[in-house]
């Protein structure tokens, strides 16, 4: 008889995949402050590039997303698992979701607009900015309201986990769970999803743009939401993990592969270059295959050799959404506030990345700190007691 699974496999905590959430979005951290020091479009650029940094960043750029969704699929599960109904989990997950990205959108994101709507030739200051162009759909300068920015995240990942709800509500979560597993039967984990993936992006790629936007990123729907499906279906399966470590050694060379054939795409035609058709198609699949490959390995190295506990573990993986939300206009401000002084791109990048890691710090320290705040910084609310224990604290 087989052996029986692991605990967290079932119900408990994984240890990995918090440790794996909490790399990722350090990743995302670095990668979004090397976007100014890359040559190519972004929201603001240092006067000096570097070529160098297009390959280390396209050997990221296809699986950072996917593994963050997968992983939030892996945590909306075991909500639900605790959850006493699906409408409840559901009420919760808004209030969880909803909450931080408004405050995002009406108070986090407006320096970072405002230092767009500079960019491009206003005189406003900020607090004039922030109550006469702000919340125009039109401004005169820069985007028009609501500009998402990084938050286009936090809205998919909403929307996503409503109609995830909605289905477990009519099919419920162990037949989200069977479909996946009958896809991934027989040896397929590697090979199957990676076809059907890329088969949907290929399908999609030469008949709809690939932009941001709600109602505008198909393509980017198909690839997230089956990541976020994958990773649901993953929080209760012990069978989907064992087949991840059948398969783990071998989505290595293929990731490596196909991270190659990105990079070297994304350096033979860099910035808004457009390659034929023919190379486009081959980059867009091979960045499919990279991310489901990539995903396969870093999950099997998180069940492996991360599952463990730490004393800051808890800490570490609380303070992930608070500095996800405010690292994005951390380092736009920051960078526009440092050009003026003519630094060399080294310390430029030190500065930008120092100020940036303590701004995150900064924010989570002062909303775990004050109640009210929680709930905005994605930290939910604590129970009445120990919000009166905070307070006699501070005092």
């Amino acid at each position: 008889m087989a052996a029986a699974p692991p605990a967290w496999h079932v119900s408990g905590r994984h240890y990995g995949l918090d440790w794996l959430r909490v790399a990722a979005f350090a990743l995302l951290i670095l990668y979004h402050v090397t976007l100014v020091f890359v040559p190519g479009h972004w929201v603001i650029k240092w006067p000096e590039t570097s070529a160098s940094l297009v390959v280390p960043l396209a050997f990221l750029t296809p699986w950072r997303l996917p593994l963050l969704f997968a992983v939030s699929g892996f945590a909306t599960r075991r909500l639900l698992m605790r959850s006493p109904s699906v409408a409840e989990f559901a009420r919760g997950r808004s209030k969880r979701l909803l909450i931080p990205l408004g405050f995002g959108l009406l108070v986090l994101l407006v320096p970072e607009l405002w230092v767009r709507a500079r960019l491009a030739g206003d005189r406003l200051s900020l607090g004039q900015y922030w109550l006469h162009e702000y919340l125009l759909p039109h401004p005169r300068y820069g985007l028009g309201f609501p500009a998402w920015e990084h938050l286009w995240f936090v809205l998919y990942l909403w929307v996503y986990t409503l109609l995830l709800a909605l289905l477990v509500g009519a099919r419920g979560s162990d037949w989200v769970q069977a479909r996946v597993e009958a896809l991934t039967a027989r040896g397929r984990m590697l090979w199957a999803p990676i076809a059907l993936l890329a088969a949907a992006r290929l399908s999609l790629m030469f008949v709809v743009p690939e932009q941001h936007g709600l109602f505008t990123d198909w393509s980017g729907h198909v690839q997230y939401a089956s990541f976020l499906l994958f990773g649901f279906a993953l929080g209760g399966s012990p069978l989907l993990w064992r087949r991840i470590a059948a398969q783990a050694r071998a989505a290595v060379p293929v990731g490596l592969a196909c991270g190659s054939v990105v990079a070297w795409a994304e350096h033979a035609y860099p910035g808004s270059n457009v390659p034929p058709h023919a190379i486009a198609a081959a980059e867009r699949a091979s960045q499919v295959a990279m991310a489901w490959s990539m995903l396969l390995v870093l999950l099997f190295v998180a069940d492996r050799w991360l599952n463990r506990d730490a004393r800051w573990r808890a800490t570490i993986a609380e303070a992930v959404f608070p500095a996800y939300l405010i690292h994005h206009p951390a380092i736009v401000v920051t960078t526009w506030a440092i050009l003026p002084l003519g630094l060399r791109a080294g310390a430029g990048f030190a500065i930008i990345l120092a100020t940036t890691a303590a701004a995150c710090v900064g924010f989570y320290l002062l909303a775990r700190a004050v109640p009210w705040l929680r709930p905005v910084a994605g930290l939910g609310v604590l129970p009445p007691a120990r919000s009166r224990s905070i307070l006699v604290a501070a005092e």
